[in-house]
């Protein structure tokens, strides 16, 4: 597969010095690499592939987003790409992967909502999306906590590395309440105000699709939740307080005990 090229046009500025980026650029990217020194840790990742990314300028024409070819456990806060929606690297070293830039980019500039955006291959949720129209079926309070909030592309067409391709799906998140997409035979992509929220989303869609297919394993009827207790229950994980923030702090503590250098800028 051929990179983009990333070097830094002649007419632009150089790269950003590491040591000049504004504190919510840094803080961005400690926050990636805590997620993906987890995701690696719980086995969200893929070999080298996937690819997480946040939106550091409010149009969402700058962004942060992990190299190419770099495993997700190994990964520093210094080397998170800053990027622009051109697919010029701002600041740090390393190449784009393509079906990463022309998916988030696309993303942070059309959808302002997506702040953060988390592609991966999950093992659970993608069983999920190899089943003909495989759904999140509402059997658990984890699951219920996307009730009315998932949307499904189920049409593959190959990996995206095209405008066209990116702007379809794009365009699945027409709907404001949606915060996941489930995309066939593919993987999954969650989008969410900051990392730390992203993140909790993702953990728990794998804690739910986990808990889906070893249901189904069993061969025995599901027990479905009402649409009432399901809404309910919903309702009561989004104003739960602060719940995303203490789990992701708790994290980044831990890593600040065991693995410190991801921080290092």
């Amino acid at each position: 597969m051929t990179m983009i090229e990333t070097t830094v046009p002649e007419r632009s500025a150089a790269r950003t010095s590491l040591g000049r980026l504004p504190e919510h650029v840094r803080r961005g990217r400690r926050d990636l690499a805590v997620a993906f020194r987890w995701s690696a840790r719980l086995g969200f990742h893929e070999a080298i592939a996937n690819h997480y990314s946040l939106a550091v300028a409010a149009d969402g024409r700058e962004f942060l987003m992990n190299p190419a070819g770099r495993h997700w456990s190994k990964l520093r806060a210094r080397d998170i790409l800053m990027l622009d929606v051109d697919g010029r690297v701002l600041a740090g070293e390393g190449t784009l992967d393509p079906t990463a830039y022309y998916l988030h980019s696309a993303i942070h500039r059309m959808i302002p909502r997506a702040r953060c955006v988390l592609h991966t291959h999950m093992p659970y949720t993608t069983a999920l999306t190899s089943l003909e129209e495989g759904r999140l079926e509402m059997v658990s309070q984890n699951a219920a906590r996307f009730f009315g909030r998932i949307i499904y592309d189920d049409d593959f067409n190959g990996m995206a590395l095209s405008t066209d391709e990116a702007e379809r799906i794009c365009a699945a998140f027409a709907d404001e309440n949606a915060a996941v997409l489930m995309m066939a035979n593919h993987g999954v992509m969650v989008i969410g105000p900051s990392v730390a929220h992203a993140f909790d989303e993702l953990y728990y869609l794998e804690k739910a699709c986990e808990n889906q297919v070893l249901a189904m394993s069993t061969g025995k009827r599901l027990k479905r939740l009402s649409d009432e207790t399901a809404r309910l229950t919903c309702r009561q994980w989004l104003e739960y307080p602060n719940f995303s923030e203490a789990h992701f702090a708790e994290l980044t503590r831990i890593l600040d005990e065991e693995e410190p250098d991801y921080a290092a800028e």
